[in-house]
């Protein structure tokens, strides 16, 4: 994914260079900004019931199917198998996640959100929407979907740079 060469950054160019910094800055704040922390708290909650990031994420996505796959259930989060390995065996503690043989292949560790899961996932998911909207409102519905375009292509081309760079290993 790239530009026209003629439309390349040249970050030699002041204009250009300050552009940079200002994202670069902008996705610091988002990802460790100081109210970061205080967000975390009010979307994933406090205390003993409080959810990882990392475990949400799970959550996420054994929500929206019925079975996983450790291998595949780690190719979507994106992690190595022992990172997702590691996330799941905290959420079955919890009682928030379970795992059981495939009916197709016993050898297969299959995992399954449990009923305490889904109530978990539920009650975060519609904090996570309160502040979604509250974010959405702050843009005007064409600024929304020029926002979920850029964002989009921002991941992307985060995606595109690493596969890159590691081609290049």
């Amino acid at each position: 994914m790239t530009s026209d060469p003629g439309d390349r950054v040249d970050l030699t160019q002041p204009a250009q260079y300050d552009l940079a910094v200002r994202i670069g800055l902008a996705w610091i704040e988002i990802r460790r900004g100081a109210s970061m922390s205080a967000l975390r708290d009010l979307v994933l909650g406090t205390g003993d019931d409080a959810l990882e990031q990392g475990q949400m994420d799970t959550l996420d996505l054994l929500a929206n199917r019925q079975g996983w796959r450790m291998s595949d259930l780690a190719d979507a989060l994106r992690v190595d198998p022992s990172s997702a390995t590691r996330a799941v065996q905290r959420l079955v503690i919890d009682g928030l996640a379970d795992r059981r043989a495939s009916d197709d292949d016993g050898r297969v560790v299959m995992v399954f959100i449990s009923s305490s899961g889904t109530r978990r996932h539920a009650e975060v998911a519609a904090r996570r929407g309160e502040l979604m909207k509250h974010l959405m409102d702050a843009f005007t519905p064409d600024e929304r979907g020029l926002l979920a375009d850029l964002l989009e292509r921002f991941v992307a081309s985060v995606d595109d740079y690493v596969a890159q760079v590691a081609v290049g290993d």
